[in-house]
């Protein structure tokens, strides 16, 4: 079909004729009708007129028919516009002239090519549109009956997912309790059993950095020597998890083999230090050895690089038992002196590890807040001392870290009655 047209009317019915002749779909023919129109319209208020070609070719490359229609506008003053059309063309060599390539079926009628013929009974234009916006129709319900039947199974999908997120959110919880229960029981198992000494109260606290995971670095171990002392060892490994809590464990287990061996409380640390590095010559740990006389309150101090041990007598100001020295696993390993010190009947003797002052601002103030709180629980019952210590200095924590407190005190003697 060729012909020149000067108004939409007639090039609309054109172009619906012959799509509809070659056998186009109503929803690609109603398109093709929408674009090949609005680019006319421009040069028919312009009072141009207009060419349109629409002839059937074979495509070299695949050999599939195609409908090709062409409008021309012989007139234009420039190119014609084909972006923001309802059917996408291409513009053809000559600047003032667009086509459109159609992909036919091989049941399409079989003419390609002849000339639109006015006598040819078309039907009516009422009866064209009714088609295309029949087809238009059904083709919106069927995007629409997809879309629900898409928002359907992605409901159930979400539904599933979220279910299945909800599960193994339910086993990773139980997985990490679980997890934690048997870390916390290992940690149990490595503590030493609670001790009575004649004498003395003893009582201790460790709060784990995660509560997951309850092993750390931060280990203890109390025994009696031969002569009636008791013997306290507080070891701070380098690192977290069960890693360090082997460190840990192993200084303690070299620092009670020495001690029981008899070794000077000044050497132990040293001499721990050459028997572990060969072992473990990544192990570093800060070591504190406390010595008490339960019949006399005398206490010996021995330090590699730990905290100092705080003192609050009953009567008069607290102070700290400094004592120069490195630990296992620092160059130049052991304590510089062992320092002596006195416990009174209702004296405190606090030992811990950096996990109670360091996660502070500095580790100055968290020193201070230790004897105000130490002070503000001295007279409780020291069972209840270490925790209640912790759970103050806990108040303010930068970063957060292992935390070990034990206390001991001599108590006051019971009252004679007559």
């Amino acid at each position: 079909m060729r012909g020149t047209f000067r108004a939409l009317p007639a090039l609309r019915e054109a172009v619906r004729r012959s799509a509809r002749h070659h056998g186009v779909p109503a929803g690609q023919r109603s398109r093709l009708v929408l674009a090949v129109c609005d680019l006319a319209a421009g040069e028919f208020a312009a009072g141009r007129p207009v060419d349109l070609s629409l002839e059937v070719q074979k495509d070299p490359d695949t050999s599939t028919r195609i409908l090709v229609a062409t409008l021309t506008a012989p007139e234009a003053e420039g190119p014609l516009p084909v972006t923001d059309l309802l059917l996408p063309a291409a513009p053809a060599p000559s600047a003032a002239s667009v086509s459109w390539h159609l992909p036919l079926t091989e049941a399409d009628p079989a003419p390609t090519s002849g000339h639109y013929r006015p006598d040819a009974p078309p039907p009516s234009e009422a009866e064209a549109v009714e088609e295309e916006l029949r087809a238009a129709l059904a083709r919106a319900d069927a995007l629409a009956a997809q879309q629900q039947l898409l928002e359907e199974e992605l409901a159930e999908t979400n539904g599933g997912v979220l279910a299945l997120y909800v599960q193994l959110e339910e086993r990773d919880e139980r997985l990490r309790r679980a997890h934690g229960a048997m870390l916390q029981e290992l940690e149990d198992a490595l503590r030493p059993a609670p001790l009575h000494v004649e004498g003395l109260e003893l009582a201790v606290h460790y709060e784990p950095a995660d509560p997951l995971a309850p092993t750390g670095g931060d280990l203890y171990d109390w025994f009696l020597l031969p002569d009636g002392t008791l013997h306290i060892t507080v070891v701070d490994a380098l690192g977290h998890g069960v890693r360090s809590t082997r460190s840990a464990l192993d200084v303690t287990h070299a620092v009670r083999t020495l001690a029981l061996e008899g070794h000077p409380l000044d050497s132990i640390v040293a001499r721990a230090h050459e028997l572990l590095m060969p072992l473990a010559p990544g192990l570093m740990a800060t070591v504190l050895l406390a010595r008490i006389d339960p019949a006399t309150g005398d206490v010996q101090l021995a330090n590699g690089s730990h905290p100092p041990a705080l003192l609050l007598p009953a009567e008069g100001d607290a102070c700290y038992l400094e004592v120069a020295g490195r630990g296992v696993g620092f160059p130049l390993p052991g304590s510089q002196l062992v320092r002596q010190a006195h416990l009174d009947p209702g004296d405190l003797l606090v030992l811990y590890t950096d996990g109670l002052t360091e996660s502070r601002r500095n580790p100055i103030e968290g020193e201070i807040r230790l004897v105000e709180s130490a002070r503000r629980h001295a007279a409780e019952p020291l069972t209840d001392i270490p925790s209640a210590i912790a759970a103050d200095m806990r108040t303010v924590v930068l970063h957060p870290d292992d935390t070990l407190a034990l206390a001991i005190r001599i108590p006051h003697p019971e009252p004679t009655t007559s």
